[in-house]
């Protein structure tokens, strides 16, 4: 059975993720920092799907964590197939209140993590036989095209993460394919502090007229796991708010 690998899958994205690529017939690493209680809810959704899930806790910002957690997964399931890099933190701060501590750790959450876990799962999706190809998916954000003057370390890791995408797609090819999906506004913990007229504000500017939900952005993402012909692009998933 096919193997996938997802950072930080305890809750939001990354768990939608996970549970999407357990319905479509894979079994699935979890991984989590923090989150030991949500990221065990996880898993048993994916086995509620008669798949296998593991959970292994690791900063994956850290690269012999990561690579333990490439390891660990491996040693369960024999292979490894896909990867979801979806780990990332967010802060709301300007830039003149901005520790540069908090920027560097920003970035390495959300950009270190991806190249960390892909390289150490490198040799291991070399050696799969997936069919499509195996594939790594880095999951970034609007605010990598937009911008964003109370989070520029996080919009700054976003688009870094699409110019990461592009040069492991072309290191990586014909063998693995590498893209990103862009998120807008979805429902999970990083929007859930909005108060009722920054939402409103929000909406105004999507012409769906609603947030995304986590699903949305699993559907995506398995669209690109196993879109054969497609590599070092980024699929845009923020119901038109770009077209402003």
């Amino acid at each position: 059975m096919p193997v996938a690998l997802v950072t930080g899958s305890s809750r939001g994205i990354g768990a939608a993720v996970a549970e999407r690529f357990a319905a479509d017939g894979f079994d699935v690493v979890v991984n989590y920092r923090t989150s030991e209680d949500a990221a065990a809810e996880t898993a048993a959704a994916v086995r509620d799907h008669g798949r296998g899930a593991t959970v292994v806790q690791a900063d994956v910002s850290d690269p012999d964590d990561a690579a333990r957690l490439v390891d660990a997964g491996v040693e369960e399931f024999g292979r490894l197939d896909h990867v979801v890099n979806n780990a990332g933190i967010d802060q709301h701060v300007y830039t003149e209140d901005l520790d540069p501590g908090d920027f560097d750790r920003v970035m390495d959450v959300n950009v270190n993590s991806a190249f960390n876990v892909t390289k150490a799962a490198l040799p291991h999706l070399r050696a799969s036989d997936a069919d499509p190809t195996p594939s790594v998916t880095n999951v970034s954000s609007i605010l990598a095209y937009t911008g964003a003057p109370i989070e520029v370390h996080y919009a700054g890791s976003k688009g870094a993460l699409l110019s990461v995408t592009k040069s492991h797609a072309r290191d990586f090819a014909p063998d693995i394919r590498v893209n990103a999906v862009a998120p807008g506004h979805v429902e999970t913990d990083m929007t859930a502090d909005r108060s009722p007229e920054e939402r409103e504000e929000e909406l105004a500017g999507i012409p769906m007229g609603y947030y995304g939900r986590p699903e949305d952005i699993a559907e995506a993402v398995a669209y690109l796991r196993d879109a054969r012909f497609v590599t070092g692009e980024t699929l845009n998933v923020n119901g038109g708010e770009l077209m402003r």
